[in-house]
């Protein structure tokens, strides 16, 4: 008896989503197809660059496809013509509409990097941590038209340790969204695997974070600022101003130390440790720092050149 097997097709752009791809790989599926979005420019000659999944799928032998969207009725065709059973999705960033939805037999599957419903989408893992979740994951979950509202097929959590930046997440959650990817694979193909209904009750949103959300406002908590610096770690990187120059903040830890008369944003001290700014509560320790032009450099290292102790930050 011949087994006739699964036609998958692969929508996804960033590093995040290269992992779940090798996941399929790695597990002997076919995919017939490779979506991901067009070359964008990049880098300091703004030249056209392909996507880390677009490297990994021609690497490996598979067709791509990069459409600017799928409404297009010629690209829906396309991509039906192509008679998928199966549609995996990680972090794709365009829209399936509800005609994309209907086209593979088994429908469609997301690799999502939250613990369902809490934080629905494009930002999952910086709003965990601005939070200070204690603990978060990823979900395998069925697709439909609204935004991240499907039931969930597996779920798997980790822990997220104070200090964790959003680079450090995002690489553990790529791999643990792959892991849970593969393991639900057999069950979902199967139809055999039951998909939970999310609450939605219970439903929080992680939107994408504005360059402009990176601006240190010093009259928040320390807290809240500490977990501002680490979830914009690497990106958009969290920043404040100096006597006209741009200071990004890549690394820093909350203190609490009670302060009287003193304006958020002044330096208090400067060592080794770091450097302690007052906040509206508590202290900032700036532990990793970068000037313009220059590369992000710890504490110690930028105190050898640059002295900050008695200004106020945040002042354009």
């Amino acid at each position: 008896m011949t087994t006739t097997l699964p036609r998958l097709i692969f929508a996804g752009t960033p590093e995040f989503a290269v992992p779940s791809l090798h996941a399929l790989l790695a597990a002997g599926y076919p995919l017939v197809a490779a979506y991901t979005q067009p070359d964008r420019p990049a880098g300091r000659g703004r030249q056209p660059r392909a996507s880390p999944v677009k490297t990994a799928a021609l690497a490996a032998g598979i067709p791509v496809y990069q459409p600017d969207s799928l409404r297009d009725p010629a690209t829906q065709s396309e991509l039906a013509a192509l008679a998928p059973d199966l549609m995996v999705v990680a972090a794709y960033g365009l829209i399936l509409p509800p005609a994309v939805l209907a086209i593979p037999r088994l429908g469609c599957v997301n690799v999502h990097a939250s613990l369902l419903p809490r934080w629905r989408g494009a930002a999952p893992i910086q709003h965990a941590v601005l939070a200070g979740d204690a603990e978060t994951g990823v979900c395998i979950m069925r697709m439909e038209a609204g935004l991240d509202t499907g039931p969930v097929y597996a779920r798997a959590s980790c822990p997220l340790a104070r200090g964790t930046t959003g680079g450090e997440l995002h690489d553990r959650l790529a791999v643990l969204g792959a892991q849970t990817l593969q393991t639900a694979m057999p069950g979902v193909l199967a139809d055999a695997l039951a998909a939970v209904p999310q609450d939605h009750r219970r439903a929080t949103y992680a939107p994408k974070l504005a360059k402009s959300a990176a601006e240190l406002n010093w009259n928040r908590p320390a807290l809240e600022l500490e977990r501002q610096v680490l979830a914009f770690n690497p990106h958009p990187v969290a920043q404040t101003h100096a006597d006209g120059q741009t200071v990004r903040i890549w690394r820093a830890r909350a203190e609490a130390e009670t302060l009287h008369g003193v304006t958020p944003g002044t330096v208090l001290r400067e060592n080794s440790a770091g450097i302690a700014v007052a906040t509206g509560a508590g202290v900032l320790q700036l532990t990793e720092v970068q000037l313009p032009g220059g590369r992000a450099l710890p504490a110690a290292a930028f105190l050898t050149a640059h002295r900050l102790a008695g200004r106020r930050l945040g002042v354009a």
